[in-house]
């Protein structure tokens, strides 16, 4: 079994949640021969719960062995709080949201895969709103990323962390009994048809749709249902109820 090189910080992570894991959890793992085993990847994963994060660096740190580097809002790793320390000791990476330039925004996050690292993305940029949970309409950072790196996506679907902790809901934190927790990752998703291009808005929507559809199908093969055939929009102001059928 391949040695995980992790740093101090993430070791002190990982001996503080990996004990409250396997007490609240039990793993359903899937799909771990679809991430490489070296070389820069990105996870893109859907996000059902402020604790999928940890579910989902478990399954990777232990699943796949490859160390987690999650993407952030810079605001994070600044001060010298826990938060911040732990965010830069870690070696998770900012991203920049108030740069004018969206491809600078992600150059941590270019550099990252440059490097080999295994970078995970939250495409929706929020947990899901959708009223079933279901994956929603996403931001276009991980089509960006994915074709400004050359890195191959590799989609990754989770279910069961929303039952430990319903993140919009009241009373929303059940953690006993311990919860199924499955995790599948899928074939990396072909975006070959847009390398190359410029990245105008609509080869960034359109491969973002690429990636998001094999993120659904994972979810409904977890679920054992059919997705709706649209994605839901989320309204940061209010949720709307509407669906993009733009990226159906």
């Amino acid at each position: 079994m391949r040695t995980v090189r992790m740093g101090a910080w993430m070791r002190f992570a990982v001996l503080v949640v990996k004990p409250v894991l396997l007490l609240l959890t039990r793993r359903d793992w899937r799909g771990q021969e679809h991430v490489p085993a070296t070389g820069g990847v990105i996870i893109a994963a859907n996000h059902i719960s402020h604790a999928d994060p940890l579910t989902l660096a478990d399954y990777l740190l232990y699943g796949v062995r490859r160390v987690p580097r999650f993407m952030a809002k810079d605001t994070l790793f600044k001060g010298r709080g826990i938060v911040g320390r732990v965010m830069r000791g870690a070696g998770q990476i900012p991203v920049y949201r108030r740069t004018a330039d969206a491809s600078l925004a992600l150059r941590d996050a270019v550099a990252a895969l440059e490097r080999g690292e295994c970078v995970v993305i939250y495409p929706e940029g929020t947990v899901s709103r959708d009223p079933q949970k279901w994956p929603m309409s996403a931001k276009t950072g991980v089509a960006r990323l994915a074709l400004l790196s050359g890195a191959p996506v590799v989609p990754v679907a989770q279910w069961g962390p929303e039952r430990i902790l319903d993140s919009y809901r009241d009373g929303g934190f059940r953690p006993l009994p311990p919860k199924r927790v499955q995790v599948v990752a899928g074939p990396p998703v072909d975006l070959s048809a847009f390398q190359g291009r410029e990245l105008s808005v609509d080869v960034l929507r359109d491969a973002t749709t690429e990636v998001m559809r094999a993120l659904r199908a994972l979810v409904e093969e977890l679920r054992g249902e059919r997705a709706p055939d649209t994605f839901f929009v989320h309204d940061p102001k209010g949720v709307r109820a509407t669906h993009d059928r733009r990226s159906a």
